[in-house]
């Protein structure tokens, strides 16, 4: 993204407008976690089920602190074997993340790899919502165009900004729990589980975001 676009991401964000950019893999919608009217502008433009937590993107790996009870080291060594990139780590929210974005009261954080979304929250400073951008039940998209025609009515109305170009498609982020036992693969994704089976013992089971 140029400059001057990622600084008009940036002033979306901070007027609390919801921003569609690619990520790792697909397109995702980007709001301010910390600020509940961005995130009803993100429920609006795609709803959630009671029990769908959304997954959330890094600035930084020190404002993971922020986001959850506690830090275990068991997912700081996860976090320096895999990060930044592909790899959500779910762990107990903090009471100050707003419930809508969590899941049996757990939050789902990533500080992601190279793409335009890491570019535009390391450019905002605090965390950004990463669910895909498509509305529900609907493929996941990977190009501007097909994110304008799936929400033609917010973007005309200036309540979604869509970053132009493509993201590269293939596997969502691997969905990791850290628990007491260890931990628990929710969904496999573009980090494996043989590569996570190489420094760690996991197991699997069904999805949780």
């Amino acid at each position: 993204m140029r400059v001057e676009s990622l600084e008009k991401a940036v002033e979306a964000l901070q007027r609390g407008l919801v921003v569609a950019a690619p990520t790792e893999s697909f397109f995702g919608l980007l709001a301010d976690v910390t600020s509940g009217a961005a995130l009803s502008a993100l429920f609006t433009l795609k709803p959630r089920g009671p029990h769908q937590g959304v997954p959330i993107l890094l600035p930084n790996r020190a404002v993971w602190s922020s986001l959850i009870l506690e830090l275990p080291d068991l997912a700081q060594e996860l976090a320096d074997a895999f990060w930044p990139g592909p790899l959500t780590i779910v762990l107990p929210a903090s009471p100050q993340v707003d419930r809508r974005l969590l899941n049996a009261g757990t939050v789902a954080v990533r500080l992601p790899g190279p793409c335009l979304a890491a570019d535009v929250v390391r450019a905002f400073g605090r965390p950004l919502t990463a669910t895909s951008a498509n509305p529900p039940g609907a493929t996941p998209p990977t190009r501007d165009t097909e994110v304008r025609a799936a929400f033609r009515v917010p973007v005309e109305q200036g309540r979604l900004l869509v970053a132009e170009g493509a993201a590269p498609g293939g596997q969502p982020s691997t969905l990791v729990a850290v628990e007491a036992a260890g931990l628990k693969v929710l969904r496999e994704g573009a980090v494996t589980i043989e590569q996570l089976n190489q420094r760690f013992t996991c197991c699997v089971r069904a999805n949780g975001f």
